[in-house]
C-alpha cells in the first residue's frame, strides 16, 4: 500500500468507528505514538502496538463521545496529516469539552510507524484530566505606538 492508500484507509476506518481494525491492519508492531501531553499516569510517548491499544482503551474509558468528525488526509511524501474534532465529556471531571487535534502519521514499508498528535489551542485542554502547559507571556508589539501629529 502507498502512503495515500494507508491514509485513506485510516480515515475510512476511523469514520466507521473501527479503530481497533485500523491498528491491527495499518500499524507496525513497533509503532510509536506521541501525545501532545501525558494522559493520566501514562507518558506522552508509548512504543509498541499493545501500548498504543492500551492508551486508546484508557481514552475511550475516560471519555463519553457525543460527536466526532475527521478531516483529511493531507499527504506529504511518507507522511500524512489527519484532523480530528471531538465533542466529549471527561468522565472523571464531568466536564464537557470540544477539542480538536491533528495527527501526523509516518509510514515505512507499508505500515504506520509513528503517530504524533498536536492540539492547536489551549482551549482544547479545558476539562482534560491532565494539566495544560503554562501559558506563554504575551509578546511585545514589534512597533512602538506612533506619536500623534499636532497641527
Amino acid at each position: 500500500m502507498t502512503t495515500m492508500d494507508i491514509a485513506r484507509k485510516l480515515v475510512e476506518l476511523c469514520r466507521q468507528g473501527k479503530n481497533e481494525e485500523a491498528l491491527d491492519t495499518l500499524y507496525a508492531d513497533d509503532a510509536v505514538s506521541v501525545e501532545a501531553m501525558a494522559m493520566s499516569d501514562a507518558p506522552p510517548e508509548v512504543k509498541g502496538l499493545a501500548a498504543i491499544k492500551a492508551k486508546g482503551e484508557w481514552w475511550m474509558n475516560n471519555h463519553e463521545i457525543h460527536s466526532s468528525s475527521i478531516t483529511g488526509p493531507w499527504p506529504h511524501g511518507d507522511r500524512f496529516i489527519v484532523g480530528f474534532q471531538f465533542d466529549v465529556t471527561n468522565k472523571p471531571s464531568g466536564r464537557r469539552i470540544k477539542m480538536e487535534e491533528a495527527g501526523l502519521y509516518h509510514v515505512r514499508n507499508g505500515k504506520i510507524i509513528r503517530e504524533e498528535f498536536r492540539r492547536p489551542t489551549r482551549r482544547a485542554w479545558h476539562g482534560c484530566a491532565a494539566q495544560p502547559p503554562p501559558a506563554s507571556p504575551p509578546r511585545p508589539s514589534p512597533m512602538p505606538p506612533s506619536p500623534r501629529r499636532r497641527r
